[in-house]
């Protein structure tokens, strides 16, 4: 069975921050745009204070304060960096890396036939940049590029996943597809997602 990889580095602008102020793991996070116009990253916690994306600065302000959130202006210089740091750790684990986007690479993992060799590589480069780069990352394996998108979020998502999810089995990838929002579907998004909520598709499975 040919699997293919999705890295995804958790929360990156706040991950990255925190490598270089420790004291603020555990704590909410947020990044504002180059202007501190709006908010363009939150940690988890800042997200279940129901902080959204893209809401203004100033609306959201005295909430923060409230929350004793820690606020940031992006530094793209520092992200592309470890960006690099991150994507170089990874293709010394997998020699097929595409990067994605600054914190997602996609690894063709062709060359490996084994898949509990792979699983154990998979854990190894998850543990190895946390450890390494100071960044989490959450990666998924499946057959297809969407699937191991998808597994990549299960493996954000729950902590028993330990960095790494596979859908390689039938029946993995029915229970994570009914499970899986139709608006989280890699390339579907809130907009189409709405259209096909009216029709009764709301889950990847649906779909």
């Amino acid at each position: 069975m040919k699997l293919f990889g999705l890295a995804d580095c958790n929360n990156f602008y706040c991950s990255c921050e925190r490598v270089f102020h420790p004291d603020l793991r555990g704590k909410p996070v947020v990044e504002l745009s180059n202007n501190d116009g709006c908010v363009v990253a939150r940690s988890e916690e800042s997200k279940r204070l129901g902080i959204k994306m893209g809401v203004p600065f100033y609306q959201v302000k005295d909430l923060l304060e409230k929350n004793g959130v820690a606020v940031f202006s992006s530094n793209y210089n520092l992200y592309g960096d470890m960006s690099r740091r991150v994507m170089s750790m990874l293709s010394s684990f997998f020699p097929q890396i595409y990067v994605y986007s600054i914190d997602e690479a996609f690894l063709d993992l062709s060359e490996f036939d084994d898949v509990e060799y792979i699983a154990e590589l998979s854990r190894k480069a998850v543990k190895s940049i946390n450890k390494g780069v100071g960044i989490p990352v959450s990666l998924g394996v499946a057959p297809t590029k969407t699937l191991a998108k998808m597994a990549s979020v299960y493996a954000k998502k729950h902590k028993g996943y330990e960095g790494v999810c596979f859908i390689d089995t039938d029946e993995k990838r029915e229970k994570a597809l009914k499970l899986f929002p139709i608006k989280d579907v890699w390339g579907i998004g809130r907009k189409h997602s709405k259209k096909l909520e009216y029709h009764g598709v709301e889950t990847a499975w649906d779909f």
